[in-house]
């Protein structure tokens, strides 16, 4: 019967022991700071095991080139103790742990950060309990976070390296807009110029040339003045054939004259005694005998 008891003691005590504490640290898994700026980290535990337990926090730190190394602890009668190069006064005025709340939240301040802070940060809670008037380990957890700082010159580079992105692509647009712009006036001018192109030559298509020709005078002795008009010449090959077909034709200087015909012209004197015969040959046959006036007609 007692060796039972014992057993069953032994059994719980395996399970409580193999237990894992819920261990979470924040922020995380990754935190940057600036140089110089306070890091503070927060070591969260649940799921203890035995109610009037205990717990002991240790906070541990790996740089990039170096293996783990234990920093601070506090005990399980909530005694801070520094270890290594931490135990220096130099470091212990940059570290402090506290406990936020009995058994539940554990805070990590890192004041004044340098770039050598930049590594690895592991909260590591073990419970703890007596047994048999002998302090036992009940139960184990960790949790860990990345710290990344960052240097003031690297930030001022790269707020720089920012700036400068940000103007390039500034300058890209720019440079962008001002050809689209330069694009779109040539396209304006270029259009305006195939319209005025248009517009004259089908005027100087539709438009007629018209030269004055003097003729020679007609059969009454006028000079006659013609209008001719004349479409444009198609254009032709060769720069003299060319220069032939603007020039309009000479005009000569005078018409010339054709032979004038003079007509007969009658005296006065002879259209006066015409009208004086007719008159006495009317009033002798008005007055005189027949036969009287064909003798005057034979005789005359």
């Amino acid at each position: 019967m007692g060796s039972g008891a014992s057993m069953l003691r032994a059994f719980l005590l395996l399970l409580e022991v193999c237990g894992a504490l819920n261990v979470t640290v924040s922020p995380g898994p990754v935190v940057d700071y600036l140089e110089g700026e306070n890091a503070t980290l927060l070591c969260h535990v649940s799921q203890k095991r035995r109610k009037d337990s205990l717990l002991a926090v240790r906070w541990f730190f790996a740089s990039p080139n170096s293996q783990e190394a234990l920093m601070v602890k506090m005990t399980k009668l909530r005694v801070v103790q520094y270890y290594g190069n931490y135990s220096r006064s130099a470091f212990r005025q940059r570290l402090c742990l506290l406990e936020e709340r009995q058994g539940a939240l554990y805070t990590l301040s890192v004041l004044t950060l340098q770039p050598t802070d930049q590594g690895h940060y592991v909260c590591k809670v073990q419970e703890i309990s007596k047994y048999r008037n002998k302090w036992t380990a009940w139960s184990n957890g960790s949790s860990a976070t990345e710290m990344r700082v960052i240097s003031l010159k690297a930030s001022e580079d790269s707020s720089f390296e920012k700036k400068k992105e940000s103007w390039a692509l500034f300058e890209d647009l720019y440079i962008y807009a001002v050809l689209v712009c330069c694009v779109g006036i040539l396209s304006v001018l270029l259009f305006t110029l195939t319209i005025i192109w248009q517009s004259v030559f089908s005027k100087r298509k539709s438009r007629a040339r018209h030269y004055l020709v003097k003729c020679p005078q007609n059969s009454s002795g006028e000079t006659v003045t013609s209008v001719t008009s004349l479409a444009p010449l198609e254009p032709k090959k060769g720069k003299r054939q060319k220069e032939k077909a603007d020039v309009p034709p000479a005009v000569p200087a005078k018409a010339p004259v054709a032979a004038t015909f003079h007509k007969p012209k009658l005296l006065k004197p002879q259209r006066k005694v015409t009208l004086e015969c007719y008159i006495l040959a009317w009033i002798l046959e008005a007055h005189l005998p027949n036969e009287i006036l064909r003798n005057y007609q034979l005789g005359a």
